[in-house]
């Protein structure tokens, strides 16, 4: 009845089909988003030590959960980048600041003058 498909049709047809089905986007089979984001974070985490002046093992130690692979690519590239353009990093600040000195007791601070024999106020 029907006569039969020479063997170059059937091979055209396939890769057609191919070609086809590889521009669709099927949901779910891409990459997860998150590891994406995840990885971009890091990388800037490591650059933002190095402008910071910070090494790599103090990076590593305030951000544990960021990946060490991307930390250390952006601490990298941030590296290049300073050497290229001549930046100067921006120290830390992070931990220096000098925390005022408390009195063990508020109440030694007197708003009145008080007499010296009496231990009193003169008002």
């Amino acid at each position: 009845m029907y006569p039969n498909p020479s063997p170059t049709l059937l091979r055209l047809v396939a890769a057609s089909a191919v070609l086809l089905l590889a521009g669709c986007e099927i949901p779910g089979l891409g990459p997860d988003p998150r590891i994406a984001q995840r990885e971009a974070e890091a990388k800037a985490i490591g650059g933002a030590c190095r402008h910071a002046l910070r090494g790599l093992e103090d990076c590593y130690t305030l951000n544990p959960k960021a990946a060490k692979a991307s930390v250390f690519a952006g601490w990298k590239d941030m590296d290049g980048y300073m050497r290229e353009n001549k930046i100067e990093g921006t120290p830390s600040v992070l931990g220096k600041m000098d925390k005022p000195e408390r009195s063990e007791r508020t109440s030694d601070i007197e708003t009145e003058p008080r007499d010296a024999a009496t231990g009193r106020s003169r008002s």
